[in-house]
């Protein structure tokens, strides 16, 4: 009685160490075209229009300054 409750035990302990494959679906997100090309929608910066690197680079830098230099935020 006592050995089938273990043999459960350690099925189940196996069991629960196992991790199921990770694997990108088709419908999943593109990683081969660069950030730059995105889609333009509602929630895009003001100045960056999509497949313009120069723009997208202007925005970042923009960005950058306004939200993470702590410089420009205490006046």
């Amino acid at each position: 009685m006592r050995r089938p409750l273990i043999l459960i035990a350690a099925v189940l302990a196996l069991a629960a160490c196992s991790e199921k494959p990770q694997m990108l679906s088709s419908s999943g997100v593109k990683q081969d075209a660069p950030a730059y090309t995105g889609p333009a929608s509602p929630f895009t910066a003001a100045g960056w229009t999509p497949g313009d690197k120069t723009s997208w680079e202007q925005a970042l830098k923009v960005r950058t300054q306004n939200g993470q230099n702590e410089y420009n935020k205490v006046n």
